[in-house]
């Protein structure tokens, strides 16, 4: 069961992610950002996020095969564009940022298949999931029914 539903308790505070996620997925390439987020859900382990966004790719058109394929990516590198795997390269770099943030090479890769307004918009995309699976691992939202 659910712990918390932050739109009820701080609904201005769920507004500004919601803004940020509107923002994300206006300024993004549609299925790559919705493969960016099923990346970045798999890294954090948030089952509500995968769900959902595994569910609204398919619905979009992704094969199956390489959704299954988001969750080892660099394993089945030849069903992902060398931007896509750049893409996710950089989502698995941002979503485990360490004590030495993301590596030259990683960056300078997706640098080398987007240009700055892209990659900004990619790296907004990014840390917008991250925000949604840090709020939904925290109050354990329930898988729909």
């Amino acid at each position: 069961m659910s712990r918390l539903n932050l739109n009820d308790v701080a609904p201005d505070a769920y507004k500004a992610v919601m803004g940020m996620e509107i923002y994300a997925r206006q300024s993004n390439d549609p299925q790559l950002y919705l493969l960016v987020k099923l990346r970045a859900s798999v890294v954090n382990g948030c089952g509500f996020c995968v769900d959902m966004h595994a569910a609204d790719a398919q619905k979009a058109g992704e094969s199956t095969r390489r959704l299954f394929a988001v969750s080892a990516w660099r394993e089945a590198a030849q069903l992902f564009t060398a931007k896509e795997r750049a893409a996710f390269a950089l989502t698995d770099a941002v979503t485990r940022l360490g004590e030495h943030g993301v590596p030259d090479d990683v960056w300078d890769e997706a640098a080398g298949h987007f240009d700055k307004t892209e990659l900004g918009n990619l790296l907004m995309a990014i840390v917008t999931i991250n925000v949604w699976n840090r709020l939904a691992i925290a109050t354990k939202m329930d898988l729909p029914g």
